[in-house]
């Protein structure tokens, strides 16, 4: 029986390999592919929904503190205040991520139905008689730096709708990745 010796390392190799065998020993899991992958996508739908909600806040703020006249920024929408809520939803999903915790992940999930979907609901309410009349009479009456401003906050409700709805999503999908690796952890 021959004994060889690896390159890396002094002594003898296994009888029977020749080092080829380590194929399998580097895949990784595919939930925990998944896991990775969806955290991804959540990261960046949390830059998206912070930087709407950012935009909301400098809104709200331009406006109470004066520093714009009234003339370039509008005064806000009643949903904007509850809104500015949802940044609570985005500091949970974002906790949760670093160290797999499931609780704040379901703390994420459900506040962003009551704190950033339900505000938006909302906005498309309140500013449904304000979008009717721009579209048939062709006139505005709040405006942001020249543009009306029920057109710029619609396009900001449809933006922030689709944010929040994918943020849901991949936390479900990233939520039952997770508790089927606790499962799989708990059956060894």
């Amino acid at each position: 029986m021959q004994v060889a010796t690896m390159t890396s390392r002094v002594g003898p190799r296994a009888a029977g390999t020749d080092g080829s065998d380590f194929k399998h020993r580097e895949k990784v899991a595919p939930q925990y592919q998944m896991s990775a992958k969806l955290k991804s996508n959540i990261r960046k739908l949390n830059l998206v929904h912070l930087l709407l909600w950012v935009l909301v806040l400098a809104q709200v703020t331009v406006n109470k503190l004066n520093l714009l006249p009234s003339e370039a920024v509008a005064e806000p929408y009643r949903w904007e205040y509850p809104y500015l809520i949802s940044v609570f939803p985005l500091v949970a999903g974002s906790m949760s991520l670093p160290k797999n915790n499931i609780s704040y992940l379901v703390i994420s999930m459900i506040s962003s139905g009551l704190f950033s979907i339900a505000p938006l609901f909302y906005g498309v309410m309140e500013m449904l008689g304000e979008g009717q009349q721009l579209y048939r009479l062709g006139k505005a009456y709040r405006f942001v730096f020249g543009w009306a401003a029920v057109t710029i906050m619609y396009l900001v409700i449809v933006v922030a709708a689709q944010v929040h709805a994918w943020q849901i999503y991949y936390s479900k999908k990233l939520l039952d990745a997770w508790f089927n690796s606790t499962q799989e952890k708990k059956k060894k």
